[in-house]
C-alpha cells in the first residue's frame, strides 16, 4: 500500500467468476469493498456484508460500487445504469432507458440521500437530493469519461477522463498537472 493507506487483504488468491471493476473505502478507512463485474462483493477490514448481485443474471456488468458516508450499505451500478441498493434507500436508475453511451461511475451526495451516475460521455443522471450542476455531454472530448468523485464541501461533483483531464461542476478546481 502507499502514504497511511492499509492493506486489509484482497482477492488476489481467489478464483474469480468476474474480474473486479471497482473499490470503495469504508468511512473510517478501516476497511473497503470490492466489487465484481458480475456483482459479486468482497469484505475487507471493517467492511460489513450486505448483499451482492454475484450469481445473479445481470443485463449488463456491473462497473461500481459506492457506500454512505456512514458506511451502513452499499449500491452497485451497473454500465447500463442499473442500481441495486443493499441495506442502502434507491433512488432510481437508468437501467430502463436508452443510454447514448455506458456509465462508468457513480457517486454518492454528500449526506447520502442521493447520488449521481456519470456515463463516458460524460452525461451525468442525478438522484434522490444530488443537484445537477452540468456535464459534459454535449462537448467533444479528447477521451472518455472513466469516473467522478462528490466534492463534500460543495456538494458538487468532479470527473476524470482516460487522459487525466479533469472537469469540476459545483466544486472548486484546482488545476491538473
Amino acid at each position: 500500500m502507499h502514504g497511511d493507506a492499509s492493506f486489509h487483504g484482497g482477492a488476489n488468491g481467489l478464483t474469480l467468476s468476474s474480474p473486479i471493476a471497482h473499490i470503495v473505502p469504508t468511512p473510517d478507512g478501516g476497511g473497503y469493498w470490492l466489487v465484481a463485474r458480475d456483482g459479486g462483493v468482497f469484505c475487507y477490514g471493517d467492511a460489513e456484508f450486505y448483499g451482492s448481485m454475484g450469481g445473479q443474471h445481470l443485463n449488463a456488468p456491473i462497473v461500481g460500487i459506492t457506500t454512505n458516508p456512514s458506511g451502513s450499505g452499499y449500491r452497485l451500478v451497473a454500465s447500463d445504469g442499473g442500481i441495486f441498493s443493499f441495506s442502502v434507500p434507491f433512488y432510481g436508475s437508468t437501467g430502463s432507458i436508452h443510454l447514448n453511451q455506458p456509465i462508468v461511475g457513480m457517486a454518492t451526495t454528500p449526506d447520502g440521500g442521493g447520488y449521481w451516475l456519470v456515463a463516458s460521455d460524460g452525461g451525468i443522471f442525478a438522484f434522490g437530493d444530488a443537484g445537477f450542476h452540468g456535464s459534459t455531454g454535449g462537448i467533444d472530448l479528447v477521451q472518455p469519461i472513466v469516473g467522478m468523485a462528490a466534492d463534500e464541501v460543495s456538494g458538487g461533483y468532479g470527473l476524470v477522463a482516460r487522459d487525466g483531464g479533469v472537469f469540476f461542476f459545483g466544486a472548486p478546481f484546482f488545476g491538473a498537472d
